[in-house]
């Protein structure tokens, strides 16, 4: 390093980052770990590709542009450092770095938000126009070179990216590659091959989730990042100056429709983005961002409560309830322990309801005494009355469309945005807010609701040209609009929970569940299936977020109802199914297991999760999810497939420990079980397929 470059060293929480401000005032990112920066690590001829920033404007040329990537952009390439701020504040350390284009007077101020405690910063990107008017079409929100320069090995050999595909029923999908497997073999310094992800439109999930994990597994450490953000995003890894490089950042032109013209003096802000970096894999990567999305979610009881949800749609009434149908079901679920009971779709409808909704009355033919009399006869048996609602949209058939005009909704090309027969409503437009403000205080108010199921199954695409510079401009702006709302609506009713759903988990990012105290993750309707999506969902979300159906079949055996238990037993219990009618016997299986979940749901909020045999897939034959809450393990197991009686799981932490365990649940059929205490594994018997347990580890 010459001595005129200043540097900017940071070690907090475990992590170090390392910046330099070269000779000509380039900004450098040469260094983000859990080790110190290894000085010769960085070749002299590399160095200049460490850039913290990208930043692209129409007009403006891109210096080394080859495909689709992002890299040797300007006036990126023209920004200088203009100074930093180093400071703390209620949540922890807080850097900021100044930069400035001599040319255009554009500002650009690089945000990098720590957490005490936790192995995660946040970042982001805050933009100030210059002299004139720029259309801004990529802008980073984190950046970082050298990726793989710890080590000795070849970077094809030592470097893994794990990330999870996302899919309507087939939510959570957990897989690890090799660069090579996807495409990216170290063949030159500079190629134009790139690994990226991205989501387009209003479903920030759609098919991925936003956050990956890259290991290095010669040097042992992992770097992981998470997108923080309800709409388009995108990530990417490629090649510079033969050294591996990511950039994060919402949408952009290329791939989401999205420029931003910044007026001179005018502000924009960037998505935030998570990044982290820890010794060790996936369990350390889960840890630190269970404690990140804990420490940056809304302050609710909810998630220290945990209370049981019986919610009547899945392998149930799917969508057609009536006063008949549901008086008996209340009655179940009250018997077996639920404390909230939320009555699905269907309810403001006589009959087919999917193109029609948006004006959320409820139906007279359903409920011939009227909804409230339903709300009252839940709360009449201690529990607290629910609705499932779809503010977002209105049906191209819905009764409320002559009350409204396109000012209401997402346009392109001069038409309204259609999908799935619904319109997508614009939630900058103070009419729409009035309008979803007011069904929100019918429910609330009038109808004594306390639960709200908010699904949301339409995806509004790129954007809308309604007041906006660019269509992705006008989706980014309607994304944050919605948080705003959502925001002020949880102020006015601090003790509503209002589910994210979305088909499913087609929204399960930080942008919506910083606010939202549980989420759906999945519409899986196979509860054999269910397991292995219940078993992952922890790396992507904190368990006491994470709701997971159980549905115990009209028809089956006392194996299946424990099954469809166990699915839920270790994260937030949506229960359902036909319980008025199940035997006696199947019935009070549901009883214990609700039961036993309310004698364990304290330790939830405060646990952390593992998995003895790794992360599943949807063909593994044996799966597991655990919890650690100080001594103590929570253990789920599933025997899925197979003819093998016994698996073998390994407890590296407990190794040398005296155990003592117990079946948690079902009490009645505890399993056979041996530890090697010098090994470390625990082998536990369960010899039929389809069956599954809760199991309790206690260090003696």
């Amino acid at each position: 390093m010459s001595v005129n470059t200043q540097k900017i060293t940071i070690h907090e929480n475990g992590m170090f980052l390392v910046f330099s401000v070269e000779a000509d005032g380039d900004l450098l990112l040469l260094h983000a770990g859990p080790r110190p920066l290894e000085e010769e690590a960085v070749k002299p001829d590399a160095r200049p590709g460490f850039r913290a920033l990208e930043l692209q404007a129409a007009g403006e040329d891109r210096a080394e542009y080859h495909g689709q990537l992002h890299r040797a952009s300007y006036p990126g390439l023209r920004m200088k450092y203009a100074g930093h701020q180093d400071t703390r504040n209620e949540l922890g350390r807080k850097v900021e770095i100044e930069l400035r284009d001599p040319v255009t007077g554009l500002q650009a101020i690089l945000h990098y938000q720590f957490y005490d405690g936790i192995a995660i910063f946040r970042s982001w990107t805050e933009l100030v126009g210059g002299k004139e008017e720029l259309s801004i079409e990529y802008v980073t929100s984190f950046a970082l070179t050298g990726l793989a320069k710890e080590g000795i090995g070849r970077r094809d050999d030592k470097m893994a990216i794990s990330y999870l595909y996302n899919g309507w029923q087939s939510e959570l999908q957990y897989h690890t590659y090799s660069l090579p497997e996807l495409g990216m073999s170290q063949l030159t310094s500079r190629s134009s091959r790139r690994i990226a992800l991205s989501s387009a439109g209003s479903w920030a999930a759609a098919e991925f989730i936003p956050m990956a994990l890259l290991e290095n597994r010669e040097a042992g450490t992992s770097l992981y990042w998470q997108i923080d953000h309800n709409g388009s995003w995108q990530w990417e890894l490629f090649d510079q100056f033969d050294q591996l490089a990511l950039l994060v950042s919402g949408p952009n032109e290329h791939d989401h429709h999205w420029l931003k013209k910044l007026a001179p003096g005018e502000r924009f802000v960037t998505v935030p983005v998570a990044v982290g970096t820890v010794l060790g894999g996936v369990e350390q990567v889960a840890a630190e961002l269970t404690a990140y999305r804990r420490r940056i979610r809304r302050p609710n009881d909810d998630n220290r409560q945990l209370q049981v949800i019986f919610n009547d749609y899945m392998n149930c009434l799917w969508g057609n309830p009536t006063t008949e149908k549901l008086l008996p079901l209340i009655d179940a679920a009250a018997e077996t322990g639920c404390e909230y009971f939320c009555i699905d779709a269907g309810w403001y409808s006589a009959g087919e309801w999917w193109d029609g909704v948006g004006q959320w009355l409820p139906s007279e033919e359903r409920f011939p005494e009227g909804i409230k009399f339903l709300m009252d006869r839940i709360r009449s048996k201690g529990m607290i009355p629910g609705l499932w609602l779809e503010i977002e949209v209105m049906g191209i058939n819905s009764p409320k469309l002559p009350e409204t005009d396109d000012s209401w909704f997402f346009m392109r090309h001069g038409k309204r945005v259609k999908d799935r027969s619904r319109y997508q409503l614009d939630f900058r437009n103070p009419a729409v807010v009035a309008h979803a403000d007011e069904v929100l205080r019918r429910l609330v108010e009038d109808y004594g609701v306390g639960y709200i199921k908010m699904d949301y199954n339409i995806n509004a695409g790129i954007g809308t040209e309604t007041d906006a510079d660019s269509f992705g401009d006008g989706l980014l702006e309607h994304n944050r609009a919605y948080l705003a709302w959502l925001d002020r609506l949880f102020a006015r009713y601090p003790e509503l929970i209002i589910e994210n759903c979305s088909s499913g988990g087609m929204r399960i990012d930080y942008g919506m569940l910083s606010r939202h105290s549980i989420q759906s993750t999945s519409d899986q309707d196979d509860y054999l299936k269910y397991a292995q999506i219940a078993a992952t969902a922890p790396i992507a979300l904190t368990p006491e977020q994470a709701a997971v159906w159980s549905y115990p079949l009209r028809e089956g055996d006392d194996e299946e109802v424990i099954f469809n238990m166990v699915n839920a037993l270790l994260l937030r219990v949506h229960q359902s199914g036909h319980l008025a009618e199940l035997s006696p016997r199947r019935k009070e299986l549901v009883k214990e297991a609700l039961d036993y979940y309310k004698s364990i749901r304290g330790h939830i909020p405060e646990a952390v999760p593992f998995w003895p045999l790794g992360l599943p897939v949807a063909e593994s034959p044996w799966i597991s999810l655990g919890l650690k809450h100080g001594d103590s393990r929570y253990l789920a197991l599933w025997h899925v497939s197979g003819a093998e009686r016994n698996v073998h799981l390994p407890l590296p932490e407990l190794r040398g420990a005296d155990l003592d365990l117990r079946t948690g649940y079902p009490s009645a059929k505890p399993v056979a079980w041996t530890w090697n205490r010098t090994a470390g594994v625990l082998t536990v018997e369960l010899p039929e397929a389809k069956t599954a347990r809760l199991l309790e580890i206690h260090r003696k």
